[in-house]
């Protein structure tokens, strides 16, 4: 997955790598160059004329060769963090609008199945991670083996090669601990981002649901049950914070074992001849830029352990298919819908349930601009049918399921989705103004037409009545307005489409009963010749709809029109003079308060 995306930044990072190589070759010239400046400096002094045989004349060249050595490096470390960082951030860019878009074609049952707050993990956490796997991580394992190598090779061709076997021996060992330890850290990152993504995800939860926590006095368990969820995330970082702490005071004492060889060993060789003062001091500082490199291999080993963690996350999420999407025998014909739809014997359960049928050999069918009305009790499958209607869901077989009588999965997603404008019971709004958010999915809208969307939907009076009118922002989820002002400010989003197929999903459950015959007369008007389907538990809402289905346990128990459904003295018969009788105690009640 990541070769692809460096495959489209290729230049950057060879053009980081050379200038890099460029950093490590220069660096190892500075010891060989101070070397033969303390050789010239320890043994300038003649035994006759007692006098410097290295003049200044001779030192002001290894200085200057030693300045140019240091601006090559600063101009090379300047080109592998310019490039190589550029490159990664570019990646991190790529890969999260990609994440993101993925996860917009996936259908609805991997969001059932996963929490809000896992996903944004993958949004912050694990992306930075994979951006510190492709930027310092390349940076570090590169620098680290081209270090290692021309250090090495220096100490043993223009030191001393016995000097150099000695004093790197127990440095081997650090990587044989490596080994160990990058297996060691990928276990335990796994589990640090685990509990970072229930952490995240308690916490959106929380947030979103403050209404409710308040409401119902549970701050106290609230704030226990994260300080439990915050205490699992504390332990599983100090589990990786335990590894390092562990690991490094190990390290440290291989590279000071190192150390005290070359200072005793490489002493002796100086006192006894075998090797210049110079020679000595070049390889000090040999050995100090060898441990850079050895330090860097369990830190590399680290950060890679890190990133293939987080890298294995984010592809679990990439490997997703929609279970939802234009097939093969799509019909690329069809541009646009005309409205009329049909249920042939439609018997549908969900993926994920017990394997109970949801609804049951159900059936309607309707013409272009005509009005469809659902009603039953909670759960009866009301929802479903919609859901079914739209394609959130495929069915076990095409037929059972038509729009304008071609199968609703071989309508193109784009025309279907575009062409069928939803009301939910839940209204979503997003953070932005009144104005946004009923102009939503719709291009080149004016103000005049979002204001007369508003009026139809009898929530353009509301908005005038807030300081910033239309500008107003709403806040997350629309949290600034009550329920009945959100059900309207997503009706009027609907509306505004002018879409083929309206569906209002129990869409006027929060608005009074004379607001609901407004709306539902401007309706009538506006949407004259379109087709409407009314999903409600108040007659009052559906009464005058073409076709009225009555759904019980999942079964079409009743269908028909207002007359003579009311002719049958059945279930729907029951539903209204319940609802009228409810209607008057109602009546009754609040005339007797006034009295």
């Amino acid at each position: 997955m990541a070769l692809r995306y460096v495959k489209g930044h290729i230049l950057f990072y060879v053009l980081g790598i050379l200038s890099l190589l460029v950093v490590d070759v220069v660096n190892t010239f500075i010891p060989r160059l101070t070397g033969a400046l303390t050789d010239g400096l320890a043994y300038g002094v003649t035994r006759e004329g007692n006098t410097l045989a290295m003049t200044m004349a001779d030192v002001w060249p290894l200085a200057l060769k030693i300045l140019l050595c240091g601006a090559f490096i600063t101009l090379g470390r300047f080109g592998w963090r310019y490039f190589i960082f550029g490159a990664a951030r570019s990646i991190e860019k790529e890969m999260r609008n990609d994440l993101f878009g993925h996860l917009e074609r996936l259908s609805m049952r991997y969001y059932h199945a996963h929490k809000t707050g896992d996903l944004m993990a993958h949004f912050t956490n694990d992306l930075q991670s994979v951006r510190q796997l492709l930027g310092m991580t390349v940076i570090s394992t590169f620098d680290a083996s081209v270090m290692l190598v021309l250090v090495i090779y220096s100490m043993l061709r223009y030191v001393n090669p016995r000097l150099t076997l000695i004093a790197i021996l127990p440095m081997v060992l650090i990587i044989f601990g490596d080994i160990l330890f990058g297996k060691a850290m990928h276990k335990r990152f796994l589990l640090r981002q685990e509990a970072f993504s229930d952490l995240t995800d308690m916490v959106q939860e929380s947030v979103s649901g403050i209404r409710v926590i308040k409401a119902y006095v549970q701050e106290h368990l609230e704030l226990a049950a994260f300080a439990k969820q915050n205490e699992n995330t504390r332990e599983k970082n100090l589990g990786v914070v335990r590894l390092v702490a562990m690991a490094m005071p190990l390290l440290d004492l291989v590279i000071g074992i190192s150390m005290l060889i070359t200072l005793v060993y490489g002493g002796y060789l100086t006192i006894h001849g075998e090797m210049t003062l110079g020679q000595f001091v070049a390889f000090n500082s040999y050995l100090s830029m060898l441990v850079w490199p050895m330090m860097a291999v369990g830190e590399c080993i680290s950060s890679l352990s890190q990133g293939l963690a987080s890298l294995q996350r984010v592809q679990a999420i990439m490997d997703e298919k929609p279970e939802i999407e234009d097939r093969k025998d799509v019909r690329k014909d069809i541009t646009a819908l005309q409205g009329g739809f049909a249920l042939d014997h439609l018997t549908f359960a969900y993926p994920d349930g017990d394997g109970s049928p949801v609804l049951e050999d159900v059936s309607v069918s309707i013409r272009p601009g005509e009005t469809l009305a659902i009603v039953g009790r909670t759960g009866c499958g009301k929802s479903t049918i919609v859901s079914l209607l739209e394609r959130l869901y495929d069915t076990e077989r095409a037929h059972m399921v038509t729009v304008d009588g071609v199968p609703v999965s071989k309508v193109p997603l784009s025309v279907l989705h575009r062409d069928i404008a939803y009301v939910p019971q839940d209204s979503f709004l997003f953070s932005a103004s009144i104005a946004e958010n009923i102009a939503f999915g719709v291009d080149n809208v004016d103000r005049a037409q979002i204001e007369d969307a508003a009026r139809c939907a009898c929530i353009h009076e509301s908005i005038m009545e807030f300081p910033e009118g239309y500008e107003t922002v709403v806040g997350e989820r629309g949290v600034t307005l009550s329920g009945g002002q959100k059900q309207r400010v997503s009706i009027a989003r609907a509306l505004i489409r002018n879409a083929p197929i309206l569906i209002l999903d129990d869409a006027l459950s929060a608005v009074d009963t004379d607001t609901e015959e407004q709306i539902l007369r401007h309706l009538k008007t506006l949407r004259e010749g379109q087709t409407n389907i009314l999903i409600a538990h108040r007659i009052s809402t559906i009464q005058h709809a073409d076709h009225i289905l009555v759904l019980e346990d999942g079964k079409a128990v009743e269908y028909g029109s207002h007359a003579s459904l009311m002719e049958k003295g059945g279930v729907y018969r029951a539903m209204y003079e319940r609802q009228q009788l409810e209607k008057q105690l109602h009546a009754m009640h609040e005339g007797g308060e006034e009295a």
